[in-house]
């Protein structure tokens, strides 16, 4: 089995030198400007307030590099968390309400995943499709209702170890994880290789279709774990879907060097773009300017990333 080239590597690590830099530029622009953007109740807004996008973004950047997209899973996460929340509401184990949502997301993308690779439906369309069904039955089944009165101990988000915010944790270790799956084993070779060229893969014995499925019902599964790390920030727990929370998802991953066109990226590239967009965001505030800026930010660097992109793979043919 051939692994990705090294090339392809190198453009990914090149990807996040630069969003590493900018983060940094970022920081120390706007510190300067206004020196409460970096006090610790800003750093902590951004670091873990965000951390759930980076999580999904390692699961959605899976997905991409094998060749396909979701985009349901801004639906899913919304779905997750409100079964999380109404799970411990009515007196189940607070352990069952944050494993529960973890198998769900994974048995709900494995279907998706075999309707894809089994079924040959293109992966935009499938997952259309699942958006509205997630969507549609979230709304129907909850009225749109917060979901409130959640006991001690639920609020995972808010624990610290060695007084590092758990989200940060689960940010930096799920990054860490993912990255060895994808650049070490054998599996992660074969996510590279069905997003290259899936036919090309298959001839090399390649399962394609076992290994899309396993793609989708891993993200799934790490959606699972953004929607705990969600649903437990506050509170209260909204039970909708967060407005746009799909196209975030995708951004970090394409602008974080995931090519789009499958094969190429990695997922620590994605966790350093949802970092630079959460800094984005708090910096307008800071910066007194309308937040409403962010969505024309995101929209030209995916843009400007996609046609990089496009260009890089004309040169290496």
């Amino acid at each position: 089995m051939n692994g990705p080239s090294l090339s392809r590597r190198l453009s990914g690590s090149g990807q996040e030198i630069l969003l590493l830099l900018a983060i940094v530029v970022l920081f120390l622009v706007v510190g300067w400007v206004n020196p409460r953007f970096v006090s610790q109740n800003n750093l902590t807004s951004i670091f873990v307030g965000n951390a759930y996008i980076a999580v999904a973004a390692i699961g959605m950047s899976m997905v991409i590099i094998s060749g396909h997209i979701d985009v349901s899973v801004g639906a899913l996460i919304g779905v997750l968390a409100t079964i999380s929340g109404l799970l411990v509401t009515n007196g189940y184990p607070i352990w069952l309400a944050w494993l529960l949502p973890v198998l769900i997301g994974g048995a709900v993308n494995a279907v998706l995943g075999a309707v894809i690779a089994y079924l040959k439906v293109p992966s935009i369309i499938a997952t259309l499709a699942m958006l509205s069904i997630l969507r549609g039955g979230l709304i129907t089944a909850t009225g749109g209702a917060w979901i409130s009165g959640l006991p001690p101990g639920y609020q995972l988000a808010q624990f610290r170890l060695f007084d590092i915010p758990s989200p940060v944790w689960f940010m930096v270790g799920m990054t860490i994880v993912a990255a060895f799956l994808l650049r070490s084993t054998a599996f992660g070779r074969s996510i590279y290789a069905v997003g290259g060229n899936g036919e090309a893969a298959e001839a090399e014995g390649i399962p394609y279709n076992r290994t899309i499925v396993k793609v989708f019902t891993i993200h799934g599964m790490i959606a699972g774990v953004a929607a705990i790390l969600f649903a437990t920030q506050l509170q209260v727990i909204q039970s909708t879907v967060p407005n746009g929370l799909e196209l975030i998802i995708i951004t970090a991953s394409v602008v974080g060097g995931v090519s789009i066109l499958g094969g190429i990226g990695t997922v620590t590239g994605s966790t350093l773009a949802a970092i630079l967009f959460a800094a984005i965001g708090s910096s307008l505030i800071f910066l007194n300017v309308s937040a409403y800026w962010l969505r024309a930010v995101q929209g030209i660097l995916i843009l400007g990333t996609v046609l990089i992109d496009m260009a890089r793979r004309g040169r290496t043919g």
